[in-house]
């Protein structure tokens, strides 16, 4: 059954960058948020001239991928989540799990999952991997009407240790209720990053900083922690230093695994 029983060295993992993630699990192989563009600008479609900026290239490009068999998008509205060569991306893949809003306006191969919700891919051995739609929130209680909505991700199979994917998170919260359904996690693939942007919600966070993701570790009592998210975007104000100081404060260093 899912679980923590197998070791998570069956479930390989490599962070390229931003929230870009590859999980390889059950045979399948599933990519995150997918961002290759090269550094940049992208205004935001707020009052003012707010902007995105990436500050560094990804680590691979699409091509370099290979054959992927589904993206697990956290949300489909913000750049450093879906960039122009993502979006480009997403046509090549089989499936795309999102959010219900962001499957409606994406079209098409997209498929949302409302939070709690479930699909299944065949793996090539013949069994399933059980993807769930998980709660998150990109900000403080009711941004969603700025930020927009954006889901988490669940995967399962029988015979493998689970895995989390947070998505663009800042609700312990939220967590705390995946726990209930899911502990212990094996690996979670934490977006952190501590993201905050002065003019938006008081400077509040918008995703989880390195604190909170030590927290949720605990929480999820998760073996592994693959950390995404906290680099290579100008609005990320903690990288991987503050990241590995919060989770030795909490004698959880050696659970961190950067995976690149």
């Amino acid at each position: 059954m899912p679980g923590t029983s197998a070791t998570s060295e069956k479930i390989p993992v490599h962070v390229y960058g931003g929230p870009t993630t590859l999980i390889e699990y059950g045979g399948l192989r599933f990519v995150t948020d997918p961002t290759f563009d090269p550094p940049g600008e992208y205004p935001m479609p707020l009052p003012g001239d707010h902007k995105l900026v990436k500050t560094d290239p990804s680590l691979v490009t699409a091509a370099d991928l290979g054959g992927i068999d589904a993206v697990l998008l956290s949300h489909d509205t913000h750049d450093d989540n879906l960039d122009n060569a993502g979006r480009a991306f997403l046509s090549e893949v089989p499936v795309v799990f999102t959010t219900v809003g962001g499957a409606a306006r994406l079209g098409g191969n997209a498929q949302g999952l409302a939070f709690w919700e479930t699909a299944e891919l065949w793996r090539p051995d013949g069994g399933t991997v059980t993807v769930t739609g998980v709660p998150a929130r990109h900000g403080p209680v009711g941004c969603e009407p700025v930020t927009g909505d954006v889901v988490g991700f669940i995967l399962t199979s029988d015979e493998l240790p689970s895995i989390y994917v947070s998505g663009d998170n800042a609700s312990l919260e939220h967590v705390k209720e995946i726990a209930a359904r899911f502990a212990p996690v094996d690996t979670a693939v934490l977006f952190l990053g501590g993201a905050r942007m002065a003019f938006a919600f008081d400077n509040a966070l918008l995703t989880l900083d390195s604190a909170q993701g030590a927290q949720a570790a605990q929480i999820l009592g998760a073996r592994r922690v693959v950390p995404a998210h906290f680099d290579s975007w100008a609005h990320f104000k903690e990288g991987r230093n503050e990241i590995e100081a919060a989770f030795t404060e909490v004698g959880l260093a050696d659970r961190l695994d950067f995976a690149r």
